[in-house]
């Protein structure tokens, strides 16, 4: 593994089990086994490392999520594509997830949300695409793709994090696909009635 990938992998760790906050670079350059100049060569300081922590892992998930909502299929196929994509994304990238997640629940002005607050919009605006690209399918839409996106993305992370206490996070969490098909369909009872 090069330094790179080392900085951001410790990095991730220590964010995840202290906050963003309360790590300093230099815990992070002792903790990798480099100097605080090699960090600072890859990432220009720690709000760069966390910028490019955020980015690259987002990159892979908005792929995974680009592809779901790509296939076709009706609205219960899409949005079951975009459940088990997004839950194997979360359970394999686990820390990553909830370093996200915390950054986006943290304050509006802090750096953190405001790094992740646009990469999360990118999801968001993907599964607000399915709404309106099934509009005439739903009748009863009336306008609120977005409410819909807001409620299914919401759905998702609560399962998530429930998964996260149910199982061992350090050997992956795992959402089954009979429980992703429950999920959506709870959800679809809800936007159906």
């Amino acid at each position: 593994m090069d330094n790179r990938q080392l900085i951001m992998e410790k990095a991730l760790e220590l964010f995840c089990a202290r906050g963003y906050d309360a790590v300093g670079v230099q815990e992070i350059a002792e903790q990798s086994g480099i100097t605080k100049p090699t960090l600072y060569y890859y990432f220009g300081s720690k709000q760069g490392l966390m910028e490019t922590i955020l980015e690259e892992n987002s990159r892979i998930l908005e792929e995974m999520l680009e592809k779901a909502v790509e296939e076709p299929g009706d609205v219960p196929q899409v949005l079951y594509r975009v459940a088990r994509a997004y839950f194997d994304f979360a359970g394999s990238h686990w820390q990553f997830y909830l370093f996200m997640m915390s950054q986006f629940y943290s304050g509006k002005k802090s750096e953190g949300f405001r790094t992740v607050y646009p990469l999360i919009q990118k999801y968001y605006q993907l599964v607000v695409r399915i709404f309106e690209d099934s509009a005439d399918r739903l009748g009863n839409m009336g306008g609120r793709q977005e409410q819909f996106a807001v409620s299914f993305m919401g759905i998702l992370d609560s399962h998530m994090m429930m998964l996260g206490r149910e199982q061992d996070e350090e050997h992956g969490l795992v959402m089954t696909d009979q429980r992703t098909y429950e999920i959506v369909r709870q959800f679809l009872y809800g936007i159906y009635s």
